[in-house]
């Protein structure tokens, strides 16, 4: 049995939020952000400055394309999915500091963040319901 300390302490060893993943990137930390869906998800949507790297393929791919002395952070598409976390152990038996980003992309997109497709950056959009809008948007 552990206390509530070690346990919030232990979960923010090993998730992050979009807002901090955002602030991390703009901050210019070093650390490897991989979307973790399949080749489908990716192509409709995905967070600017993320590889692609579905989950199932981590296992082989990651060895040959990632260094591992840098950190990943992982996600997929939702609080509802479990790819994000599927990517995230597959990372850690390889040996990677690897943190699960919870919330996913439609949290990213709701936040306001920048994300692409294919054809390039979509509207960024600030969702009243996941945070606190002022004047039409959130600062960058």
């Amino acid at each position: 049995m552990i206390d509530a300390q070690t346990y919030f302490s232990n979960r923010l060893a090993f998730e992050t939020d979009p807002s901090d993943v955002y602030a991390a990137q703009k901050a210019g930390d070093v650390f490897v952000l991989v979307d973790v869906r399949g080749d489908e998800a990716w192509a409709q949507g995905r967070i600017t400055g993320a590889i692609h790297m579905p989950y199932r393929d981590i296992a082989e791919r990651a060895p040959i394309e990632l260094d591992r002395g840098v950190p990943v952070v992982v996600y997929c598409w939702s609080p509802g999915c479990n790819a994000g976390q599927k990517g995230a152990l597959e990372f850690a038996r390889l040996g990677y500091a690897v943190r699960e980003m919870i919330g996913g992309y439609e949290y990213w997109v709701r936040e306001g963040q920048p994300f692409e497709n294919d054809g390039g950056a979509l509207e960024r959009v600030f969702d009243p319901t996941v945070m606190v809008v002022r004047g039409g948007h959130r600062p960058a």
